[in-house]
């Protein structure tokens, strides 16, 4: 049976923009922002110039792809179901696996940013509703009186206790210290955090 004409053009600009994303994450590990240019991400997707203006609109379309998905990826891995400190530690194991996984995304939403890109609205956006599913979730382990600022400044502190721990596995530093079981340690640490916020 034949596809859909219609459907295997989307399938096929689905395809294109999934290589030029792969490629845009590809070399962004290998040499950082500055590695991605139009030219240099079309020839590792395997794909014309052209086609990476067509899809993206060039580099800030690239980079903005990648801000959104990364941001996509960290409000997935917080979006748990369990409440309390059962739900944070699970969307905390969530988090540590997705930044392991998707280091490029990690690094350019949270890293290593390129000077002339400013993430666009929508960017901005899921970012900002990663923070609020962490207050949201960090609320439900607070006293029911708690504060929309103590609920934020908790969810700062559980916030950079995981990114540090991440900052550190992708930094040169993770090569002259113990990062064996990282993650178990991490998350160690972050019940000692939550049973010192429950206080």
């Amino acid at each position: 049976m034949e596809q859909n004409p219609v459907n295997k053009t989307q399938n096929d600009v689905a395809s294109a923009k999934a290589r030029i994303l792969a490629a845009a994450s590809v070399l962004f590990l290998q040499g950082g922002a500055r590695a991605l240019s139009v030219r240099a991400v079309a020839a590792q997707a395997g794909v014309s110039t052209i086609g990476i203006y067509s899809h993206f609109q060039g580099k800030q379309g690239i980079l903005d792809a990648l801000y959104i998905e990364g941001f996509t990826r960290v409000l997935n891995s917080l979006n748990v179901e369990h409440s309390s400190e059962d739900g944070i530690r699970l969307a905390a194991a969530n988090y540590l696996a997705t930044a392991e996984e998707y280091q490029a995304h990690y690094r350019l939403i949270f890293g290593e940013a390129d000077p002339s890109y400013t993430p666009s609205e929508a960017a901005m956006q899921v970012g900002a509703d990663a923070f609020a599913t962490l207050v949201r979730l960090i609320a439900t382990m607070l006293p029911p009186d708690a504060d929309r600022a103590a609920r934020q400044d908790a969810a700062m502190q559980v916030w950079s206790l995981i990114h540090g721990a991440v900052a550190l596995r992708q930094h040169a530093v993770a090569e002259l210290v113990d990062m064996a079981n990282w993650q178990q340690r991490t998350l160690d640490a972050l019940d000692m955090l939550l049973a010192s916020l429950k206080r």
